[in-house]
């Protein structure tokens, strides 16, 4: 488990927090949002897309799990109360893991998917707020969570429901990891045939298939 501390408050301004935040491009495969999560971490290379909270921030605004105005608050907390950012952002390494575990192996180990009912209800029960129906900018509709007392506890919350879903719908199954094995990531089959094998064919599926190309050329 990664344990990159959170930086020291005297560090942490807002426009660099801002800054930040618009440095990372996220990759959403996964076709569903907790599956997203699970691959801000690489199971197979020392990278980490949320290393650090403002990270973390930045690519639940990128995944529309937060809006804009609430990411910004989020920053400001963090500024104001170090701590509390750093306690999140270890909270959601330990939500992480458990869904790295059921997506891998929770379709074949009942005690796999009870160990993330548990960590599911754990998040669920210590968030108090509101859940809204709100309008995007776009003129789409999101369901959204607002926290109340701890904005810290809820952050989370659009995670695990996610996972919530993928548990109730019966879809682990149909949870995949790429058969790139150097990549790690994991996704949602939803193809007719259930026959998807890459996480994205614009990068590990062309290289399989250049991999296949330098094989024969080399048997030709």
């Amino acid at each position: 488990m990664l344990t990159t501390a959170m930086p020291q408050s005297a560090d942490l301004t807002l426009p660099t927090l801002v800054a930040r935040s618009a440095r990372a491009a996220f990759a959403f495969v996964g076709e569903r949002l907790w599956l997203d999560f699970v691959n801000t971490e690489s199971a197979t290379q020392a990278s980490d897309g949320i290393a650090d909270f403002d990270g973390l921030v930045a690519w639940l605004e990128s995944a529309i799990a937060l809006d804009a105005e609430r990411a910004q608050m989020m920053r400001r907390r963090a500024i104001q109360q170090p701590s509390g950012a750093t306690a999140a952002l270890m909270d959601a390494r330990r939500v992480r893991a458990a869904l790295r575990t059921l997506a891998e192996r929770g379709a074949m180990a009942p005690q796999v998917r009870l160990d993330a009912l548990a960590e599911i209800n754990r998040v669920l029960g210590r968030s108090a707020g509101t859940r809204r129906l709100e309008l995007r900018a776009d003129g789409t509709f999101a369901r959204s969570f607002v926290p109340v007392g701890d904005a810290f506890a809820g952050l989370m919350i659009p995670i695990v429901e996610s996972a919530a879903d993928a548990l109730i719908l019966g879809e682990l199954p149909r949870v995949r990891r790429c058969a790139d094995p150097r990549c790690g990531r994991v996704f949602f089959d939803g193809t007719k045939n259930a026959a998807r094998r890459w996480c994205d064919m614009a990068t590990c599926g062309n290289r399989a298939k250049a991999a296949r190309h330098r094989a024969r050329l080399k048997t030709s």
